[in-house]
């Protein structure tokens, strides 16, 4: 899953939630000077994703890409799964986005001390261009896509994934639905087992 999922999954907890936002910029077991709890984000982010890299319905919706983007194919579909939580948000959650991603980036302002250096050179970005918030459109998921295409030195080709979103549209939806119902439970599950 990408960030707003991760988010999302913490279940409100904000400690959590910043552990699962940066979890992806600690290399290995780099996170013992963190606090408890946002070490309880990092592991979770790393269940999270290993459940979903291991699900039957998330291999269906690889299948479903050009076989051009190869291994970023996981990739892209974590930041298709994020359009579909952001399209169907109120669904999700009581909060509207819009309200929901400021209290979350003013959560990262007020927690600067904790994030990693590679997190703090990519926020203001992440605030001004709202990135969570605009999931919810094409324009804003394609902009991540050709971000992401920029980071990989042009080799990942996920510029032009936006295409196969088009595509399959209401196939990759219903892959969303019934999979994020599937890690919903499972990330409650580990949320209580959270000592």
């Amino acid at each position: 899953m990408n960030f707003l999922a991760h988010i999302y999954l913490s279940n409100g907890n904000e400690q959590l939630q910043i552990g699962n936002f940066i979890a992806d910029f600690i290399k290995a077991n780099q996170y013992t000077h963190l606090p408890n709890a946002i070490q309880q984000g990092i592991f979770l982010h790393r269940q999270i994703d290993t459940f979903t890299d291991a699900h039957p319905i998330v291999k269906q919706s690889k299948r479903r890409l050009n076989e051009r983007y190869g291994h970023y194919n996981g990739i892209i579909i974590d930041i298709f799964y994020d359009h579909f939580l952001a399209k169907n948000w109120s669904k999700y959650h009581k909060i509207p986005l819009a309200e929901y991603t400021n209290k979350f980036y003013k959560l990262l302002k007020e927690n600067k001390e904790v994030l990693p250096d590679s997190v703090m050179q990519f926020l203001p970005y992440l605030i001004k261009d709202n990135w969570l918030l605009n999931y919810t459109n094409f324009e804003g998921i394609e902009k991540t896509l050709i971000g992401m295409n920029k980071r990989t030195h042009k080799q990942s080709q996920m510029h032009l994934a936006i295409a196969d979103l088009k595509l399959h549209y209401t196939d990759f939806e219903s892959d969303f639905t019934d999979f994020f119902e599937n890690l919903r439970t499972f990330s409650a599950n580990k949320i209580l087992d959270i000592p």
